[in-house]
C-alpha cells in the first residue's frame, strides 16, 4: 500500500516541526491511539485501537524517527502486531515546505505492507481505513495547531455596499435577463 498526499497546516515551519515532535499532542491527534510513549532516543512504542473493514483490534507497535533534518525533513518507520488481526509495517517520508510565516504544506509519502486477517480483507479496504485515519488525523491535528498556537480563521470580508447589485446588473445586461 502506498498513501501520498499533502496538507495545509496553519501555523510557521518551525511550529509544526514542535508539534510534530510532541507525543502528547500526535497522542491525541492519532485516531484510536491509547498510549504513545518514549523508548529510547527517536524511538517510540504505541498502543492503537484501529478498526479495517470488520476487523477491530488493538496494535502494539514501535516507531522510529530517523534521517532527522530540522524542521524540514524525518523518515518515520513503523511496525505493529494486532495478535490474530494480524501485523504491519512500513515507512513515511515527511517533509515540511514552509509557503509564508504562518502556512507550512506537509508532504507524506506512507509505504506499509500487511499481514494476516487484515491482508486477507483486501487492499481496497485496507487502502481506505488508512486514509480514513490520515483525514481524521489531520482534522485534529489543524483543531490542536489552532488551540496550541492561538490561530484564528481569516475574518469573512462583505462586499462594498451595492457590489452585488452592480454585478446582478452587470450579468443581465450580458445575459439579456
Amino acid at each position: 500500500m502506498q498513501l501520498t498526499n499533502q496538507q495545509t497546516l496553519p501555523v510557521s515551519q518551525a511550529q509544526a516541526w514542535e508539534a510534530l515532535n510532541d507525543t502528547s499532542l500526535l497522542q491525541q491527534a492519532i485516531p484510536g491511539c491509547e498510549s504513545l510513549t518514549p523508548a529510547g532516543e527517536n524511538q517510540y512504542e504505541v498502543l492503537i485501537t484501529a478498526a479495517i473493514g470488520p476487523v477491530k483490534a488493538k496494535f502494539k507497535g514501535k516507531l522510529q524517527l530517523e534521517n532527522l533534518q530540522p524542521p524540514t525533513s524525518y523518515t518515520l518507520r513503523f511496525e505493529g502486531q494486532g495478535g490474530a488481526a494480524g501485523h504491519g509495517k512500513g515507512n513515511a517520508e515527511i517533509r515540511l515546505e514552509a509557503v509564508g510565516p504562518n502556512q507550512t504544506v506537509l508532504h507524506y509519502t506512507a509505504h506499509a505492507t500487511v499481514g494476516g486477517k487484515i491482508a486477507q480483507i483486501g487492499s481496497r479496504l485496507v487502502d481506505m481505513a488508512a486514509q480514513k485515519m490520515a483525514t481524521e488525523f489531520f482534522e485534529t491535528f489543524n483543531t490542536k495547531l489552532q488551540e496550541r498556537y492561538a490561530v484564528v480563521a481569516a475574518p469573512v470580508v462583505a462586499p462594498p455596499p451595492g457590489l452585488l447589485a452592480r454585478l446582478l446588473a452587470w450579468f443581465k445586461k450580458l445575459f439579456g435577463g
